[in-house]
């Protein structure tokens, strides 16, 4: 029995593999984002100042890890000539997969650090949370990158994709079987549960980058075995001077010459903010919104579907992007939802039913959106090697540039949407005391209170005007994108030619 499942394992496609990765590490994702802050605020009590310092530096390290990690990474794929030996294509998977095999399990140990209080609130706050994104990123960087590296051609791309999709959707059941064991007075439930999921992280991670290893491995001994043989017939020629590596000012130069990258990093800054605004306000506008209309079970509903929808959504959205593109796409998504929030902001706040709607399909597609953006980036990839003529892709390194400029909008979200929310209701997050303005102010008449700005009425312009304004922005920065159509083509077509090469000369014989 033992040795049937393990030849089923083997004879997995490369690509269901691939995706089994994004599983391992939603399981303990979706969990983190839920329940971390609860969790200290409720649990631990950190208090407000420490709270905001943990943050402030988290913000710093969450922007600036991926761009060192990438650098670390990839730095040596820069030159277009490599000193030495020329790395191949199967090298370059296999270093991915080896970096994935030791950060994954030290990912899953990340996660279990928040559940247990060994420090006081404020330093446990900052190290895990410094901690877990470090691995995360590593994570992330290399398993993103490994999307490059395996295919060139769109429809490779989005099976990959595909495979993604449908394992985080798998993963995000951890946030439905989590509210079973959540337990705010009684952490015992949930500490076991957490372990459980990290156990079975630690295992899928050293398992799937085990079955990639060994099928690449194969791959890579063929090549070298191929390249050994030609080097006996390979003409040298001295003449031609080995290119220097090239340095992070200089690849920086680059990168500002590149112009798509540019605009697809104004637009992701957008696209951050309004997840991780979505995410971080999803209860607070069930509660002010909806919970004198809803019971407490469909919120809790609503809050599961948010989480698992996306993904199946998204596996909808890729069967477009092979027949549209995913410029069009996004193209679509953005004015689906300018057009979406118009239509609310005119029905009104009193439209339950439609209120319940927009505020899950409000989360669907944005996130939705941001599956799919990490195609465009391995588009970016493609056009950056023909660019620049490198001898291979840094991935992960152009992976990184692009969280160095968008990360921010992760602390931004609560931030901005904090002061918002309190500069027109007076609502403190922390003090939860809304509206103590109106409380201690001294008695008004009636027509003068009814103009007095209301939690609720604050709560539901800051939904409708939110996406708004992000989708305008959107719009015009997503106009200026060319790397679509024909332009996209070439670039296929040129980095096709770049990685085979030109075959090497050979002595007559």
């Amino acid at each position: 029995m033992g040795l049937r499942l393990l030849a089923c394992l083997f004879r997995l496609p490369t690509a269901v593999i691939y995706g089994s990765l994004s599983l391992f590490v939603s399981i303990l994702h979706n969990v983190f984002l839920l329940y971390y802050v609860d969790t200290f605020v409720s649990v631990y009590k950190i208090d407000k100042l420490s709270f905001w310092i943990g943050e402030t530096v988290f913000l710093i390290w969450n922007s600036l890890n991926d761009p060192l990690f990438g650098w670390l990474s990839d730095r040596v794929f820069l030159s277009t000539q490599q000193p030495g030996a020329e790395i191949s294509s199967p090298e370059v998977v296999l270093k991915r997969l080896r970096a994935l095999s030791h950060n994954g399990p030290l990912f899953a140990i990340s996660f279990l650090a928040f559940w247990v209080a060994w420090a006081h609130p404020g330093v446990q706050f900052l190290l895990c949370l410094c901690m877990y994104d470090s691995f995360l990123t590593m994570v992330d960087l290399h398993h993103n990158a490994l999307l490059a590296d395996l295919a060139v051609s769109a429809r490779d791309r989005t099976s990959l994709n595909f495979y993604c999709s449908l394992f985080s959707a798998i993963g995000s059941l951890s946030v439905f079987m989590s509210y079973t064991v959540w337990n705010k007075e009684d952490f015992f439930s949930f500490r076991i549960f957490c372990v459980a999921l990290a156990l079975c992280s630690i295992v899928g991670f050293t398992l799937s980058t085990q079955l990639l290893h060994q099928r690449f491995e194969a791959d890579g001994k063929a090549k070298w075995d191929q390249e050994s043989t030609l080097k006996q017939l390979y003409i040298e020629k001295l003449s031609v001077p080995q290119e220097k590596r090239i340095t992070l000012a200089e690849y920086l130069q680059q990168l500002k010459r590149h112009r798509n990258f540019l605009w697809f990093v104004c637009m992701n800054l957008v696209q951050v903010f309004h997840c991780h605004f979505n995410s971080n306000f999803f209860p607070l506008f069930l509660e002010h919104l909806l919970s004198d209309q809803i019971s407490v079970s469909t919120g809790s509903f609503l809050l599961g579907v948010s989480y698992i929808a996306p993904h199946l959504n998204n596996l909808y959205f890729l069967s477009l992007c092979r027949r549209c593109g995913v410029y069009a796409v996004v193209r679509g998504l953005f004015f689906l939802k300018l057009s979406l929030s118009v239509i609310m902001l005119l029905a009104g706040p009193d439209q339950v039913y439609l209120l319940c709607i927009f505020i899950a399909s409000n989360r669907v597609f944005t996130e939705g959106t941001c599956k799919l953006l990490n195609l465009v980036v391995t588009d970016l990839v493609d056009e950056d090697l023909v660019l620049n003529r490198r001898k291979q892709a840094a991935s992960a390194l152009l992976f990184g540039m692009v969280a160095l400029v968008t990360k921010p909008g992760q602390t931004f979200a609560p931030l901005i949407g904090t002061w918002l929310l309190c500069a027109y209701t007076g609502y403190d997050i922390f003090q939860r005391t809304p509206l103590g303005n109106v409380v201690s102010a001294p008695p008004k008449l009636e027509s003068a209170a009814a103009l007095e700005p209301t939690l609720r009425q604050g709560c539901f312009y800051l939904l409708v005007f939110v996406p708004i304004a992000c989708a305008l922005l959107q719009l015009l920065t997503w106009s200026q994108f060319s790397l679509h159509g024909k332009r996209l083509q070439m670039v296929k077509a040129q980095r096709q030619g770049l990685t085979q090469g030109e075959a090497p000369e050979v002595k007559m014989i």
